[in-house]
Protein backbone atom coordinates (compact mmCIF):
# COMPACT_ATOMS: atom_id res chain seq x y z
CA UNK A 1 0.00 0.00 0.00
CA UNK A 2 1.57 3.42 -0.89
CA UNK A 3 1.86 6.11 1.86
CA UNK A 4 -0.50 8.01 0.30
CA UNK A 5 -3.83 5.99 0.96
CA UNK A 6 -2.24 4.52 4.60
CA UNK A 7 -4.13 6.99 6.69
CA UNK A 8 -7.16 5.34 5.70
CA UNK A 9 -9.18 1.96 7.48
CA UNK A 10 -7.35 -1.15 7.43
CA UNK A 11 -8.90 -4.64 7.31
CA UNK A 12 -6.90 -5.34 10.97
CA UNK A 13 -9.14 -2.20 12.89
CA UNK A 14 -11.97 -3.63 12.44
CA UNK A 15 -10.71 -7.19 13.72
CA UNK A 16 -11.41 -6.43 17.43
CA UNK A 17 -15.40 -5.67 16.41
CA UNK A 18 -15.55 -9.16 14.81
CA UNK A 19 -17.32 -10.93 18.36
CA UNK A 20 -19.74 -7.93 18.57
CA UNK A 21 -20.27 -7.84 15.24
CA UNK A 22 -20.70 -12.06 15.40
CA UNK A 23 -23.38 -11.27 18.44
CA UNK A 24 -25.50 -8.52 16.14
CA UNK A 25 -26.10 -10.78 13.24
CA UNK A 26 -27.14 -13.58 15.24
CA UNK A 27 -29.49 -11.22 17.26
CA UNK A 28 -31.13 -10.17 13.57
CA UNK A 29 -30.91 -13.32 12.44
CA UNK A 30 -33.07 -15.13 15.15
CA UNK A 31 -35.71 -12.26 14.52
CA UNK A 32 -36.17 -12.12 11.42
CA UNK A 33 -39.13 -9.82 9.64
CA UNK A 34 -40.80 -10.06 6.31
CA UNK A 35 -40.62 -7.14 3.87
CA UNK A 36 -42.83 -3.98 5.05
CA UNK A 37 -42.69 -5.26 8.82
CA UNK A 38 -39.49 -4.52 9.74
CA UNK A 39 -40.12 -2.92 13.01
CA UNK A 40 -37.70 -4.29 15.36
CA UNK A 41 -34.99 -4.45 13.15
CA UNK A 42 -35.43 -1.01 12.10
CA UNK A 43 -35.78 0.11 15.63
CA UNK A 44 -32.32 -1.99 16.47
CA UNK A 45 -30.77 0.06 13.82
CA UNK A 46 -31.96 3.29 14.91
CA UNK A 47 -30.97 2.89 18.43
CA UNK A 48 -27.14 1.87 17.55
CA UNK A 49 -26.73 4.64 15.17
CA UNK A 50 -28.20 7.23 17.66
CA UNK A 51 -25.43 5.63 20.46
CA UNK A 52 -22.78 6.49 18.67
CA UNK A 53 -23.89 9.95 17.42
CA UNK A 54 -25.39 9.82 14.46
CA UNK A 55 -27.99 11.89 13.45
CA UNK A 56 -30.99 9.65 12.57
CA UNK A 57 -34.50 9.83 10.73
CA UNK A 58 -37.13 7.24 11.22
CA UNK A 59 -39.92 5.67 8.91
CA UNK A 60 -38.43 6.79 5.58
CA UNK A 61 -40.36 5.19 2.91
CA UNK A 62 -41.84 2.68 5.50
CA UNK A 63 -39.68 1.52 8.30
CA UNK A 64 -36.17 2.25 6.38
CA UNK A 65 -33.88 4.21 8.75
CA UNK A 66 -31.14 6.70 7.48
CA UNK A 67 -28.43 7.73 9.76
CA UNK A 68 -26.68 11.05 8.63
CA UNK A 69 -22.89 12.08 9.94
CA UNK A 70 -21.22 15.28 9.18
CA UNK A 71 -17.59 15.97 9.98
CA UNK A 72 -15.77 19.32 8.80
CA UNK A 73 -16.63 21.76 6.09
CA UNK A 74 -16.02 19.34 3.02
CA UNK A 75 -18.95 19.35 0.42
CA UNK A 76 -19.63 16.28 -0.89
CA UNK A 77 -21.83 13.52 0.46
CA UNK A 78 -21.87 9.63 -0.07
CA UNK A 79 -24.99 7.16 0.84
CA UNK A 80 -24.75 3.44 1.08
CA UNK A 81 -27.34 1.31 1.69
CA UNK A 82 -28.05 -1.55 3.40
CA UNK A 83 -31.14 -4.13 3.21
CA UNK A 84 -33.08 -5.66 6.62
CA UNK A 85 -35.89 -7.43 5.05
CA UNK A 86 -35.96 -11.35 5.60
CA UNK A 87 -37.89 -13.95 3.25
CA UNK A 88 -40.74 -16.44 4.07
CA UNK A 89 -39.21 -19.61 4.14
CA UNK A 90 -38.71 -22.05 7.18
CA UNK A 91 -35.07 -22.36 8.18
CA UNK A 92 -33.49 -25.53 7.78
CA UNK A 93 -29.54 -24.78 9.03
CA UNK A 94 -29.62 -26.19 12.31
CA UNK A 95 -27.78 -23.57 13.87
CA UNK A 96 -28.06 -22.57 17.41
CA UNK A 97 -28.61 -18.72 16.09
CA UNK A 98 -31.59 -20.11 13.66
CA UNK A 99 -34.71 -17.92 13.52
CA UNK A 100 -37.00 -18.14 16.25
CA UNK A 101 -39.67 -17.25 13.80
CA UNK A 102 -41.79 -19.92 11.89
CA UNK A 103 -42.09 -19.58 8.15
CA UNK A 104 -39.38 -16.99 8.05
CA UNK A 105 -35.55 -16.54 7.78
CA UNK A 106 -33.04 -14.56 7.01
CA UNK A 107 -32.19 -16.63 3.61
CA UNK A 108 -30.38 -13.64 2.04
CA UNK A 109 -28.30 -12.58 4.03
CA UNK A 110 -29.71 -8.91 4.70
CA UNK A 111 -29.16 -9.96 8.64
CA UNK A 112 -25.17 -9.60 7.40
CA UNK A 113 -25.63 -6.80 5.19
CA UNK A 114 -27.24 -4.51 7.85
CA UNK A 115 -24.71 -5.76 10.41
CA UNK A 116 -21.35 -5.01 8.13
CA UNK A 117 -23.20 -1.28 8.11
CA UNK A 118 -23.61 -1.02 11.46
CA UNK A 119 -20.23 -1.88 12.21
CA UNK A 120 -18.62 0.31 9.70
CA UNK A 121 -20.99 3.39 11.40
CA UNK A 122 -19.75 2.86 14.86
CA UNK A 123 -15.98 2.60 13.19
CA UNK A 124 -17.02 5.95 11.38
CA UNK A 125 -18.49 7.72 14.37
CA UNK A 126 -15.32 6.73 16.71
CA UNK A 127 -12.44 7.74 13.90
CA UNK A 128 -14.34 10.79 11.86
CA UNK A 129 -11.69 10.72 9.50
CA UNK A 130 -13.39 12.17 6.34
CA UNK A 131 -14.92 15.69 5.90
CA UNK A 132 -18.34 15.77 3.85
CA UNK A 133 -21.46 14.23 4.50
CA UNK A 134 -22.53 10.33 5.05
CA UNK A 135 -25.47 8.72 4.41
CA UNK A 136 -26.11 5.05 5.55
CA UNK A 137 -29.30 4.05 4.21
CA UNK A 138 -30.80 0.99 5.88
CA UNK A 139 -33.62 0.36 3.56
CA UNK A 140 -37.04 -2.47 4.05
CA UNK A 141 -38.42 -4.18 2.01
CA UNK A 142 -35.96 -5.34 -1.18
CA UNK A 143 -37.90 -8.73 -1.11
CA UNK A 144 -41.11 -7.16 -1.97
CA UNK A 145 -40.59 -7.31 -5.94
CA UNK A 146 -42.43 -4.48 -6.67
CA UNK A 147 -43.62 -1.36 -4.73
CA UNK A 148 -40.14 -1.88 -2.97
CA UNK A 149 -38.29 -0.30 -0.31
CA UNK A 150 -36.30 1.30 -2.71
CA UNK A 151 -38.60 2.63 -4.70
CA UNK A 152 -40.97 3.79 -1.38
CA UNK A 153 -37.82 5.48 0.29
CA UNK A 154 -37.23 7.25 -2.99
CA UNK A 155 -40.59 8.71 -3.12
CA UNK A 156 -40.24 10.18 0.32
CA UNK A 157 -38.00 12.33 -0.79
CA UNK A 158 -34.57 10.42 -0.02
CA UNK A 159 -32.14 11.90 -2.41
CA UNK A 160 -33.82 15.34 -1.69
CA UNK A 161 -33.69 15.09 2.46
CA UNK A 162 -30.53 13.26 2.41
CA UNK A 163 -28.22 14.52 -0.57
CA UNK A 164 -25.60 12.41 -2.02
CA UNK A 165 -22.72 12.47 -5.12
CA UNK A 166 -23.11 9.07 -5.06
CA UNK A 167 -24.35 6.10 -3.79
CA UNK A 168 -22.84 2.42 -3.25
CA UNK A 169 -24.60 -0.90 -1.91
CA UNK A 170 -23.46 -4.50 -1.37
CA UNK A 171 -24.85 -8.34 -2.02
CA UNK A 172 -23.31 -11.79 -0.99
CA UNK A 173 -22.47 -13.83 -3.14
CA UNK A 174 -22.78 -17.73 -2.75
CA UNK A 175 -20.06 -19.91 -4.38
CA UNK A 176 -17.30 -17.48 -4.17
CA UNK A 177 -14.47 -17.57 -1.81
CA UNK A 178 -15.23 -15.65 1.47
CA UNK A 179 -13.99 -12.24 1.48
CA UNK A 180 -13.79 -11.82 -2.54
CA UNK A 181 -14.82 -8.96 -3.52
CA UNK A 182 -16.64 -9.02 -7.32
CA UNK A 183 -16.98 -5.76 -9.89
CA UNK A 184 -19.00 -4.97 -13.03
CA UNK A 185 -19.62 -1.73 -14.89
CA UNK A 186 -22.37 -1.08 -16.78
CA UNK A 187 -25.40 -3.64 -16.52
CA UNK A 188 -24.53 -5.84 -13.17
CA UNK A 189 -27.77 -7.31 -12.67
CA UNK A 190 -30.78 -8.29 -14.58
CA UNK A 191 -34.32 -6.75 -14.77
CA UNK A 192 -37.52 -8.84 -13.36
CA UNK A 193 -40.57 -9.01 -14.72
CA UNK A 194 -43.73 -11.52 -13.58
CA UNK A 195 -46.34 -12.55 -15.87
CA UNK A 196 -49.51 -14.27 -14.48
CA UNK A 197 -51.35 -16.09 -17.61
CA UNK A 198 -54.74 -17.43 -16.59
CA UNK A 199 -56.31 -19.90 -19.11
CA UNK A 200 -60.18 -20.07 -19.54
CA UNK A 201 -61.69 -22.88 -20.93
CA UNK A 202 -64.92 -25.29 -20.18
CA UNK A 203 -64.86 -27.84 -17.79
CA UNK A 204 -65.98 -31.18 -17.45
CA UNK A 205 -65.93 -35.12 -17.15
CA UNK A 206 -62.90 -36.76 -17.56
CA UNK A 207 -64.19 -39.86 -19.41
CA UNK A 208 -66.29 -36.79 -21.78
CA UNK A 209 -63.32 -34.56 -22.86
CA UNK A 210 -65.00 -33.98 -26.63
CA UNK A 211 -68.03 -31.87 -24.62
CA UNK A 212 -64.91 -29.54 -23.03
CA UNK A 213 -62.69 -26.92 -23.65
CA UNK A 214 -59.31 -28.82 -21.57
CA UNK A 215 -57.29 -25.72 -19.92
CA UNK A 216 -55.09 -28.50 -18.39
CA UNK A 217 -54.04 -29.65 -22.16
CA UNK A 218 -53.64 -26.02 -23.62
CA UNK A 219 -51.47 -25.23 -20.41
CA UNK A 220 -49.14 -28.18 -21.12
CA UNK A 221 -49.24 -27.05 -24.64
CA UNK A 222 -48.17 -23.30 -24.09
CA UNK A 223 -45.54 -24.51 -21.79
CA UNK A 224 -43.86 -26.21 -24.45
CA UNK A 225 -44.21 -22.79 -26.89
CA UNK A 226 -43.25 -20.15 -24.58
CA UNK A 227 -39.51 -21.81 -24.85
CA UNK A 228 -39.23 -20.48 -27.78
CA UNK A 229 -39.47 -16.77 -27.43
CA UNK A 230 -35.84 -16.50 -26.01
CA UNK A 231 -34.38 -19.37 -28.65
CA UNK A 232 -36.46 -17.54 -31.64
CA UNK A 233 -37.49 -14.32 -31.31
CA UNK A 234 -34.11 -12.58 -29.08
CA UNK A 235 -31.08 -12.14 -30.50
CA UNK A 236 -28.42 -14.94 -29.68
CA UNK A 237 -26.22 -12.23 -28.41
CA UNK A 238 -28.78 -11.06 -26.02
CA UNK A 239 -29.46 -12.34 -22.23
CA UNK A 240 -33.02 -13.22 -21.51
CA UNK A 241 -34.92 -15.84 -19.29
CA UNK A 242 -38.30 -17.33 -19.12
CA UNK A 243 -38.79 -19.36 -16.69
CA UNK A 244 -42.20 -20.95 -15.76
CA UNK A 245 -42.30 -21.12 -11.66
CA UNK A 246 -45.72 -22.54 -10.95
CA UNK A 247 -48.29 -24.08 -12.80
CA UNK A 248 -51.87 -24.92 -11.25
CA UNK A 249 -55.13 -26.70 -12.29
CA UNK A 250 -57.55 -28.95 -11.73
CA UNK A 251 -58.33 -30.18 -8.01
CA UNK A 252 -59.25 -34.58 -9.10
CA UNK A 253 -58.39 -36.83 -11.54
CA UNK A 254 -61.32 -37.14 -13.36
CA UNK A 255 -62.64 -33.69 -13.52
CA UNK A 256 -61.91 -31.42 -16.17
CA UNK A 257 -61.49 -27.99 -14.58
CA UNK A 258 -62.26 -24.56 -16.11
CA UNK A 259 -58.73 -22.70 -15.76
CA UNK A 260 -55.20 -23.10 -15.42
CA UNK A 261 -52.73 -20.22 -14.34
CA UNK A 262 -49.09 -20.07 -15.36
CA UNK A 263 -46.99 -18.12 -13.63
CA UNK A 264 -43.63 -16.57 -14.85
CA UNK A 265 -40.26 -14.72 -13.94
CA UNK A 266 -38.72 -13.40 -16.76
CA UNK A 267 -34.92 -11.45 -16.83
CA UNK A 268 -33.02 -9.46 -19.01
CA UNK A 269 -30.50 -6.86 -19.41
CA UNK A 270 -31.55 -4.15 -22.21
CA UNK A 271 -34.84 -2.18 -22.32
CA UNK A 272 -35.37 -3.25 -26.24
CA UNK A 273 -35.18 -6.88 -25.60
CA UNK A 274 -37.26 -6.54 -22.23
CA UNK A 275 -40.37 -5.19 -24.95
CA UNK A 276 -39.79 -7.86 -27.23
CA UNK A 277 -40.00 -10.92 -24.66
CA UNK A 278 -43.70 -8.63 -22.59
CA UNK A 279 -44.81 -8.04 -26.59
CA UNK A 280 -44.19 -11.97 -27.54
CA UNK A 281 -45.14 -13.68 -24.55
CA UNK A 282 -48.66 -11.74 -24.83
CA UNK A 283 -49.22 -12.53 -28.17
CA UNK A 284 -48.17 -16.15 -28.15
CA UNK A 285 -50.12 -17.00 -24.86
CA UNK A 286 -53.60 -15.30 -26.34
CA UNK A 287 -52.72 -17.05 -30.11
CA UNK A 288 -52.20 -20.11 -28.76
CA UNK A 289 -54.96 -20.32 -26.23
CA UNK A 290 -57.37 -19.16 -28.49
CA UNK A 291 -56.55 -21.61 -31.73
CA UNK A 292 -57.54 -24.40 -28.95
CA UNK A 293 -60.99 -22.76 -28.64
CA UNK A 294 -59.83 -20.90 -25.63
CA UNK A 295 -59.34 -17.61 -24.05
CA UNK A 296 -56.69 -16.26 -22.13
CA UNK A 297 -55.92 -13.19 -19.47
CA UNK A 298 -52.51 -11.99 -19.49
CA UNK A 299 -51.14 -10.05 -16.23
CA UNK A 300 -47.53 -8.73 -16.91
CA UNK A 301 -46.14 -6.91 -14.56
CA UNK A 302 -42.88 -4.80 -14.90
CA UNK A 303 -40.13 -5.46 -11.75
CA UNK A 304 -37.05 -4.10 -10.83
CA UNK A 305 -35.05 -2.52 -14.00
CA UNK A 306 -31.72 -3.48 -14.41
CA UNK A 307 -28.81 -2.58 -12.61
CA UNK A 308 -26.30 -0.81 -14.21
CA UNK A 309 -23.15 0.48 -12.07
CA UNK A 310 -21.56 3.78 -13.52
CA UNK A 311 -17.83 3.40 -14.55
CA UNK A 312 -16.25 6.04 -12.14
CA UNK A 313 -17.89 4.98 -9.10
CA UNK A 314 -16.98 1.25 -9.79
CA UNK A 315 -13.37 1.63 -10.75
CA UNK A 316 -13.10 4.15 -7.56
CA UNK A 317 -15.04 0.54 -5.36
CA UNK A 318 -12.89 -2.10 -6.72
CA UNK A 319 -9.58 0.31 -6.19
CA UNK A 320 -11.06 0.39 -2.49
CA UNK A 321 -10.99 -3.14 -2.13
CA UNK A 322 -7.72 -3.97 -3.65
CA UNK A 323 -6.42 -1.41 -1.39
CA UNK A 324 -8.06 -3.28 1.59
CA UNK A 325 -7.74 -7.38 0.96
CA UNK A 326 -5.16 -7.08 -1.94
CA UNK A 327 -5.81 -7.61 -5.88
CA UNK A 328 -5.70 -11.13 -5.45
CA UNK A 329 -9.34 -11.25 -3.57
CA UNK A 330 -10.78 -8.76 -6.27
CA UNK A 331 -12.63 -9.81 -9.52
CA UNK A 332 -13.01 -7.33 -12.17
CA UNK A 333 -14.91 -7.62 -14.55
CA UNK A 334 -17.30 -9.71 -13.26
CA UNK A 335 -20.83 -10.48 -14.40
CA UNK A 336 -23.64 -9.51 -14.96
CA UNK A 337 -25.56 -11.97 -13.11
CA UNK A 338 -29.40 -12.55 -13.52
CA UNK A 339 -30.24 -12.47 -10.40
CA UNK A 340 -32.10 -8.68 -9.29
CA UNK A 341 -31.81 -6.17 -7.18
CA UNK A 342 -34.21 -2.55 -6.26
CA UNK A 343 -30.87 -1.17 -5.35
CA UNK A 344 -31.37 -0.32 -9.21
CA UNK A 345 -33.88 2.57 -8.69
CA UNK A 346 -31.14 4.21 -6.90
CA UNK A 347 -29.12 4.50 -9.63
CA UNK A 348 -31.58 6.01 -11.72
CA UNK A 349 -30.96 8.89 -9.84
CA UNK A 350 -27.44 8.65 -8.78
CA UNK A 351 -24.19 7.30 -9.92
CA UNK A 352 -23.11 4.35 -7.98
CA UNK A 353 -21.63 1.02 -7.95
CA UNK A 354 -23.66 -2.65 -6.40
CA UNK A 355 -20.96 -4.68 -5.55
CA UNK A 356 -20.70 -8.32 -4.47
CA UNK A 357 -18.95 -10.03 -1.46
CA UNK A 358 -18.39 -13.66 -2.00
CA UNK A 359 -19.91 -15.92 0.90
CA UNK A 360 -18.31 -18.56 0.53
CA UNK A 361 -17.35 -21.44 -2.13
CA UNK A 362 -19.76 -24.27 -0.44
CA UNK A 363 -22.07 -22.26 0.49
CA UNK A 364 -26.05 -22.75 0.01
CA UNK A 365 -27.28 -20.28 -2.52
CA UNK A 366 -29.66 -17.52 -1.20
CA UNK A 367 -33.28 -17.88 -0.83
CA UNK A 368 -32.24 -21.78 0.07
CA UNK A 369 -33.70 -22.70 3.78
CA UNK A 370 -30.16 -24.02 4.60
CA UNK A 371 -28.27 -21.04 3.40
CA UNK A 372 -26.49 -19.08 6.17
CA UNK A 373 -24.43 -15.58 6.17
CA UNK A 374 -20.78 -16.32 6.75
CA UNK A 375 -19.64 -14.16 9.77
CA UNK A 376 -15.99 -13.82 8.54
CA UNK A 377 -17.02 -11.45 6.15
CA UNK A 378 -18.43 -9.06 9.20
CA UNK A 379 -15.19 -7.04 9.96
CA UNK A 380 -14.20 -7.40 5.98
CA UNK A 381 -17.29 -5.81 5.25
CA UNK A 382 -17.14 -3.15 7.89
CA UNK A 383 -14.00 -2.12 7.08
CA UNK A 384 -14.40 -1.85 3.53
CA UNK A 385 -17.53 0.53 3.91
CA UNK A 386 -15.48 2.64 6.33
CA UNK A 387 -12.75 3.06 4.05
CA UNK A 388 -14.59 3.78 1.24
CA UNK A 389 -16.21 6.15 2.77
CA UNK A 390 -13.38 7.83 4.01
CA UNK A 391 -11.39 7.79 0.53
CA UNK A 392 -14.73 9.56 -0.97
CA UNK A 393 -15.16 11.72 1.81
CA UNK A 394 -10.95 12.74 1.73
CA UNK A 395 -9.92 16.24 1.96
CA UNK A 396 -8.34 16.36 -1.33
CA UNK A 397 -11.41 15.63 -2.77
CA UNK A 398 -13.47 17.91 -1.06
Amino acid sequence: MTPRYAPYCQLTDLLDAAESLRATRHQLHRNPELSFKETVTSALVAARLEGWGWTVTRNVGGHGVVGTLKVGDGTRAISIRADMDALPILEETGKPWASEVTGVMHACGHDGHTTMLLGAAQHIAKTRNFSGTVNLVFQPAEEAGKDSGAQQMIADGLFERFPCDAIFGMHNHPGVATGTFLFGAGPFMSASDTAKITIHGRGGHAARPHLSVDPVMMAGSLIMALQTVVSRNIDPTQTAIVTIGTVHAGTAANVIPESATLELSIRSFDETVRARLEQRISELATAHVLGYGGSVEVDYQRGYPVVVNTAAETEFARQVAEELVGAQRVVFPWGPTTGSEDFAYYLQHKPGCFLRLGNGESSPMVHNAKYDFDDANLPVGAAYWTRLVERFLAQEAA
